[in-house]
């Protein structure tokens, strides 16, 4: 059993579909897309095996409250930042400097190439790294993977989908809104 004690999860609708939020005493810990009952399932899984703790769903959780009034801000688009305590146990290393980088250094509205993210971590040869710490990330939409693009103004991948990073950046008005 890990020093967090209890792992709280609750699924939240948004613009983007179900998102499964988990954390710990220490702060949010994971945000997992299209949380279908299979995907709760092997999200859920992740978290034990990873954190050896008891994950308990807890939608009323005290700890989840902050992180889910902040996604509703941010998708309604009254916010255009996080301020939430992040428990970075999922991710280490070189991951979690590119992550941590990105939390702070590409703000709303902006995005950065991988090979530009590389270089603002010490490695301006690793773009394909930074794009294996994006593919990683356990808090995505909170530590904004999606503002990571191609330098030739390709998308690049996303592990929510194409289409929920194309919904994120059009959110943030990078990419213009679908007409339909």
């Amino acid at each position: 059993m890990n020093s967090n004690g209890v792992v709280e999860w609750a699924v939240v609708g948004s613009d983007i579909g179900p998102l499964l939020l988990a954390a710990t005493g220490k702060g949010l810990v994971g945000v997992f897309f299209h949380a279908r009952p299979e995907v709760r399932e092997k999200a859920v899984e992740q978290l034990r095996t990873r954190l050896g703790a008891e994950p308990v769903e807890s939608p009323g959780s005290a700890r989840l409250a902050e992180p889910i009034r902040q996604l509703a801000e941010y998708f309604a688009g009254s916010s255009r930042e996080f301020s939430l305590d992040l428990d970075w146990s999922l991710t280490s290393g070189f991951n979690r400097q590119v992550l941590r980088e990105l939390a702070t250094g590409v703000p709303y509205g902006t995005v950065v190439g991988y090979g530009d993210l590389a270089g603002r971590v010490g490695q301006p040869g690793a773009a394909q790294a930074v794009g294996a710490a994006m593919g990683s990330n356990p808090l995505p939409v909170v530590v904004p993977c999606h503002r990571v693009v191609e330098s030739d103004g390709g998308l690049g991948g996303f592990g929510g989908g194409l289409e929920t990073k194309r919904q994120l950046l059009a959110l943030e008005g990078v990419l213009p809104r679908p007409l339909f």
